[in-house]
């Protein structure tokens, strides 16, 4: 299947609407809580619907600066709408809240952030909400499904260990089945895959990560079409989880470069991967640009790029672990993805230090796993750092 690609172009100048025809080259920051009207009559039009004025009376129910960028975010994602939201988890809870009730049931990849799963097993259970968490393969995922099914949620890849699921084939199933089918797509970007032209129903961002570029802002991107969409905007406008106007210009300046920063990316990573596999102090390496990952060829199918992060096994014990990463000089320690600047983490500390060790073993978190967010520095130096590093494991 031929997929349009989105490059630098769309990334620039997609969606460009009414905020833009200011005749500023830069998205315009509108800081105002209220939004005023002319007339009782422009407000009762516009309350009726038949008034030709956008903005809502009130920020939280809507913002020129956010709602420029969500056409942005929306052209880039080849949706029919998008929405911003206060960070990721915000944009995925409120969409959890809207389209869930009581007796419903879920279905999520076992390999995901930990605080989705929480949500969703703990949180949501008090609602009667039932989730059943799954192997991350298609297979284990229309074996789950049943009456009670309404939507199937999983990340492309995933975190940490970066598999891939053929959501071609998902989307299909989705349909055939009346279940609601929703990427989180915020280790591809837009630029690697574009879930929605595979016939996935939604698609979930932390903007944070890729989109934003430069670990300096919180938010969270929901993008389908507008009949799923609409419906979690009016709780939204309930809940307040809404995306600040300075978060959305910053936002809107990291989406301008994100196709090319998503290829330095891209490059780095493939480079680090087959450096570590090569590596005598690495036991295994997931990346899904490898030809040793066991999704590789779905990846190919799918995927135009593979991401920015490398996630390994070190032939080492815990102390041995932490000392390899504390011997890192180019990476620094801290969670998150996606900013020019490559992060580090001994995933079993920065998640799940409170776990007990069988449980977090049984959902893969050992003591010698390190997940590796490369930046866009120059692979060699950073190749060379990991060599210095891994020599004194």
């Amino acid at each position: 299947m031929t997929k349009r690609k989105t490059g630098s172009t769309e990334c620039v100048h997609a969606g460009v609407g009414p905020c833009e025809d200011s005749s500023s080259i830069t998205t315009p920051i509108v800081y105002s809580a209220p939004f005023t009207f002319k007339s009782v009559k422009e407000l009762i039009e516009l309350i009726e619907g038949s008034s030709a004025r956008t903005q809502p009376e009130y920020g939280r129910m809507g913002n020129p600066t956010v709602a420029c960028v969500e056409r942005r975010l929306a052209a880039i994602e080849g949706a029919e709408k998008a929405l911003l939201f206060s960070s990721g988890m915000t944009a995925a809870t409120t969409l959890f809240l809207t389209a869930l009730e009581s007796g419903d049931h879920m279905i999520l990849m076992k390999d995901c952030y930990k605080r989705t799963r929480d949500f969703m097993t703990v949180f949501m259970n008090k609602f009667g909400i039932r989730t059943s968490v799954v192997e991350p393969a298609l297979e284990s995922i229309e074996q789950a499904i049943g009456p009670a099914t309404r939507m199937i949620f999983l990340e492309m890849p995933s975190n940490p260990y970066l598999h891939v699921v053929d959501i071609e084939k998902l989307a299909k199933l989705g349909k055939e089945r009346g279940v609601t089918t929703v990427v989180d797509s915020t280790f591809a970007t837009p630029i690697n895959l574009r879930p929605l032209e595979y016939g996935v129903d939604l698609v979930v961002h932390s903007a944070t990560k890729y989109m934003g570029g430069h670990n300096d802002i919180i938010a969270g991107v929901l993008a389908g079409r507008a009949s799923l969409v609409e419906p979690v905007l009016e709780l939204l406008k309930n809940l307040g989880g809404i995306c600040d106007p300075m978060t959305a210009f910053l936002l809107d300046r990291g989406l301008k470069t994100l196709a090319i920063r998503v290829a330095k990316h891209n490059a780095n990573a493939q480079t680090i991967a087959e450096f570590l596999e090569a590596h005598p102090k690495v036991t295994k390496v997931f990346y899904p640009g490898l030809k040793s990952h066991p999704q590789h060829d779905i990846a190919k199918k799918l995927m135009s790029g593979f991401g920015g992060v490398v996630t390994f096994l070190l032939d080492a014990d815990f102390e041995k672990t932490a000392r390899f990463v504390d011997n890192l000089k180019i990476p620094r320690i801290g969670p998150s993805l996606g900013g020019v600047e490559s992060l580090v983490e001994q995933a079993v500390i920065m998640g799940y230090w409170d776990v007990p060790r069988k449980e977090r073993e049984a959902l893969g978190m050992y003591d010698n796993l390190v997940r590796l967010s490369l930046g866009i520095e120059d692979a060699e130096d950073i190749v060379a750092d990991l060599d210095q590093a891994l020599q004194k494991v």
